[in-house]
């Protein structure tokens, strides 16, 4: 039997059973769940109702991820699924669905920061002056009028968000959904969302 979508072969609200006046129809149908994992990208190509198409992504490893107290979006590669609402289950197989909270690589996002405030971010403070020195021998040299204006920008970073730096690994939350779509974006978390999920995943441990 077919996956269906109707409602014909539920009892009513009151329990009786609904007399059978029609069979399934075609517009009612339903397909198998996506189950996408992490690992090198395949999708599937889908045609649906209308001759549309969707986008199955069976294995997925990267997406865009925005930063939302900066303004940002950058494409970066999804690490690992850490926590999932609905169950455990997910996170043990890495399998991507919305919603679901991963944890993405962020140098792409450290690369943004430091060039754009001329600022160490997520490193140890022993650490952060020879890095500095490391990278002023390799970088092209900033002009005085290029440095005064990195330095005039105004940036706070919470330090929740800095510690992830250290490790080189954000949480985020999946927005898109790769069973549909074929893509795994979402944003990075932050503030009261962050803590709350933070506690979640300390919980689960």
């Amino acid at each position: 039997m077919g996956i269906s979508r109707d409602s014909r072969h539920k009892r009513s609200h009151t329990g009786a059973k609904r007399a059978q006046y029609r069979k399934k129809r075609k517009f009612e149908l339903g397909r198998q769940a996506a189950g996408t994992k992490l690992g090198a990208k395949r999708i599937h190509e889908v045609r649906v109702r209308g001759g549309n198409k969707k986008f199955r992504a069976m294995r997925l490893e990267a997406g865009t991820y925005s930063w939302g107290s900066e303004s940002i979006s950058r494409a970066t590669r999804i690490v690992a699924v850490v926590y999932n609402a609905s169950n455990n289950e997910l996170v043990r197989t890495n399998t991507l669905v919305k919603g679901a909270i991963v944890q993405i690589d962020a140098t792409p996002f450290r690369q943004w920061y430091e060039n754009r405030y001329a600022q160490v971010l997520g490193k140890k403070k022993r650490q952060a002056a020879e890095d500095e020195a490391k990278a002023a021998e390799g970088a092209k040299p900033r002009s005085k009028r290029a440095l005064a204006k990195c330095l005039a920008r105004k940036s706070t970073v919470e330090s929740a968000i800095d510690d992830q730096f250290v490790s080189g690994r954000l949480y985020a939350i999946v927005t898109s959904r790769p069973g549909q779509s074929g893509r795994c974006d979402g944003y990075i978390l932050e503030g009261k969302e962050l803590d709350f999920y933070l506690r979640k995943i300390r919980n689960k441990k």
